[in-house]
């Protein structure tokens, strides 16, 4: 069993982007900016909260992998919603060391103690890929965390060593959704991801709430002013609502991933992530009878966050997967499309591509996006991403 330290400095990220599930749809940007601009402000922001260097680089990466991949609801769109007030209220331990709780060889289980998600889980997922080097299957569960950004961001670390990665987390003590049926919130939005090579082709990333919506995505749609479709809120009378800001009002409640007619999928993965991320881990359940005088509507906070990051790695096991991988993405692509303007792709593709382009050309950013990163800078006076062009 390896000696090395579970919460080593990462590995640096190869020059291939990483890539995560499905693209979430953004309003026409305004500005670009270097990749390597934003990471440098992000990177300087954290250390500005007291994470110590190699911490502050892996929570750029993650954060900065957003708007990279163009999931920008999960990008630094939050540094000032939802990072920068943990720090602020005192939510996250910038000094905080994991602990080891148990270790088994190929499983762990480690107490973040209020560490910031976005580097923890990058680390947890490089110990996993770590001991799937030597037993064939790393895992590492996570309680005591904190909002860790992309899933897939972190599943993907397994793929950058051949192997298959997958992370689970529930939302601590904060309870989002309603059982099918049910009239009080009791789970969170509980993203799951697997990500897998593809052999010659783009990693398979899928990288998902359980709900049909992440809140995230249902605030950057209130603010843009733009509707949602119809199956990701309805009232408590089952009518589907597409005003984003009743959400946050109180007048609209998520819905499960499938809708109304395959809603109990969409709960059973939701449970099945909180018994992995939460049970297993140790970490505050969603689903708790403390949950039951609430009002309906969203209740607690997203602290005491858990977490599983898993990476199998299927040499060990038997040769040939590598191949196997690269026939089966191989034959998806090409499938014969229904409509020949818009061929078959699977999860992770698109983005992978996205992430390659924004590289080269800049990454899109809202002009109130980028005004805001520009005041952030300000205040706590950094370097602000320079504007490569406008619109």
């Amino acid at each position: 069993m390896t000696t090395t330290s579970p919460f080593r400095r990462p590995s640096p990220v190869p020059d291939r982007p990483d890539d995560p599930g499905t693209a979430r749809r953004t309003a026409a940007p305004s500005v670009r900016a270097a990749y390597t601009d934003l990471l440098d402000f992000a990177v300087a922001v954290f250390r500005r909260q007291g994470l110590p260097s190699a911490r502050a680089d892996a929570a750029a990466r993650a954060l900065c992998y957003g708007d990279l991949t163009g999931m920008t609801s999960h990008g630094l769109t939050n540094l000032t919603r939802l990072y920068l007030p943990l720090f602020e209220d005192g939510r996250v331990d910038p000094g905080a060391e994991p602990r080891p709780v148990a270790d088994r060889g190929a499983s762990v289980l480690l107490d973040a103690r209020r560490a910031l998600g976005l580097w923890a889980a990058e680390a947890a997922m490089d110990l996993a890929v770590e001991r799937a080097a030597t037993f064939g299957i790393g895992m590492v569960a996570v309680r005591g965390a904190t909002h860790f950004g992309c899933a897939g961001h972190h599943a993907l670390r397994a793929v950058q060593h051949a192997m298959i990665g997958l992370v689970a987390a529930n939302c601590g003590g904060q309870r989002i959704a309603r059982p099918p049926g049910g009239a009080v919130a009791m789970l969170g939005t509980n993203p799951l991801s697997v990500a897998a090579p593809a052999g010659p082709h783009p990693p398979f990333v899928l990288d998902m709430s359980t709900t049909a919506a992440p809140t995230g995505r249902v605030r950057q749609a209130a603010r843009e002013g733009r509707p949602l479709p119809a199956g990701v809120l309805r009232d408590d009378g089952g009518t589907p609502v597409t005003d984003p800001s009743a959400f946050d009002e109180g007048r609209a409640h998520l819905m499960w991933l499938g809708g109304e007619a395959g809603q109990y999928k969409g709960f059973g993965l939701g449970i099945a992530v909180e018994v992995l991320a939460a049970v297993v881990s140790g970490a505050a359940l969603g689903a708790h009878p403390d949950a039951l005088d609430g009002d309906g509507g969203p209740t607690g906070r997203d602290d005491g966050i858990g977490f599983l990051t898993a990476a199998i790695a299927p040499d060990a096991l038997r040769t040939g997967a590598a191949l196997d991988a690269g026939t089966l993405f191989g034959a998806l692509l090409g499938c014969p499309p229904s409509d020949p303007s818009e061929p078959v792709r699977y999860p992770g593709w698109h983005e992978h591509r996205r992430a390659q382009e924004r590289l080269r050309t800049g990454v899109p950013l809202s002009e109130d996006l980028y005004r805001e990163l520009r005041r952030t800078a300000a205040r706590l006076d950094v370097p602000a991403p320079a504007a490569l062009e406008r619109a």
